[in-house]
């Protein structure tokens, strides 16, 4: 007679195997729970290390994204390549051209920002669906090094970095090489902290960090009896004769490009720049104007001791809209304020 087998009924087996788990996670559960905690908060740990931003590399890396579209510019501008395109009109009727130099300027400078800092919010004058792999070089220039402090963690949302590919592309189109610049601001809660602007045909680069420090410094004088007064040379509308009325017939009226020429134009320039750039004691534009234009000249004013504020006399939010309505007044090394008090009325939105 053969020998008999034991035979294991399946539903016995099931049985036995989900008592046997029972066993094991009663016996482990603390254990699990615990680790699980600990996971949790690891994860959020890391979370909010990622969700924080060092303002110092940030200025570092504005610094290399606007070498790097300023380079950009130039080669193009060099080649005479432009591929000059139109955006549109201005509220004045003034063409706002758009090149390759903006657009290859746009995809590095854009893509170096978010790339090293996904999490930012980032703003642009150009867009373009572009991506570029571009990486940050970890290098933070010695002069930045020397005068700002590291570990000043912000939270990433409460950050918006606003970039101007290529200011004066009316100019650029014409060759007025000079008035070209590539600018980033990085506001914190609205108020501009960092600004860097770059000027790609003469190689200067100028930054500063509000309440840290700057590589710029104000002119020894200025006068307001009457000013120097520097304005935009292609969205100018009645400012000549308003400029006028304020300060008097004799006030000196300087026609320039970019915005942030213009705010170079109220500073110290190094010796090799300072014979090709206008003085001017205030810069006034009374139309509507872009925040990426005029961000990162606000931040180094304001580390400067100067300002930046709307016709008004209104600090300007750079947390939202683009667009400022309140025109513009902008001095350093003189008292604000005298200067507004000189302004007849006007509001940008009539005009």
């Amino acid at each position: 007679m053969a020998p008999m087998g034991i035979r294991l009924s399946p539903l016995g087996v099931a049985v036995f195997c989900l008592l046997g788990v029972g066993v094991i996670y009663h016996l482990y559960s603390g254990v699990i729970s615990s680790r699980l905690a600990a996971f949790r908060a690891d994860s959020s740990l890391i979370f909010r290390q990622k969700r924080t931003v060092d303002l110092r590399d940030l200025l570092a890396v504005s610094v290399e994204a606007a070498v790097l579209g300023g380079k950009e510019v130039k080669t193009v501008r060099e080649e005479n390549n432009l591929n000059e395109k139109s955006k549109g009109e201005t509220r004045e009727g003034a063409s706002e051209p758009l090149t390759l130099g903006d657009l290859q300027s746009h995809r590095k400078m854009f893509n170096l920002i978010k790339n090293t800092f996904p999490e930012i919010t980032v703003n642009s004058e150009e867009h373009d669906n572009v991506v570029d792999k571009v990486t940050w070089s970890r290098d933070i220039p010695a002069d930045i090094l020397d005068k700002i402090e590291g570990g000043k963690e912000t939270p990433a949302e409460s950050i918006t970095v606003w970039i101007d590919p290529l200011d004066a592309t009316q100019e650029y189109t014409e060759n007025l090489v000079k008035f070209v610049t590539t600018m980033v601001c990085v506001a914190v809660d609205g108020k501009p902290v960092i600004g860097v602007i770059h000027q790609p045909f003469s190689g200067f680069t100028a930054w500063a960090f509000v309440g840290q420090g700057s590589n710029m410094r104000p002119r020894s004088s200025y006068s307001i009896s009457p000013p120097k007064v520097i304005v935009s040379r292609s969205h100018s509308g009645k400012v000549k004769s308003y400029i006028q009325d304020a300060f008097g017939n004799s006030t000196t009226v300087i026609p320039a490009g970019g915005a942030g020429y213009k705010v170079l134009s109220l500073l110290e320039m190094p010796v090799s720049d300072a014979a090709s750039t206008d003085q001017a004691d205030v810069y006034i534009h009374i139309t509507f104007i872009k925040k990426w234009d005029i961000c990162a000249g606000a931040a180094l004013l304001n580390a400067l001791g100067g300002s930046m504020t709307t016709l008004k006399g209104e600090d300007i939010d750079y947390s939202d809209i683009p667009l400022n309505k309140g025109g513009l007044v902008a001095s350093v090394g003189v008292d604000h304020k005298a200067v507004l008090e000189r302004l007849p009325n006007w509001d940008p939105e009539k005009h």
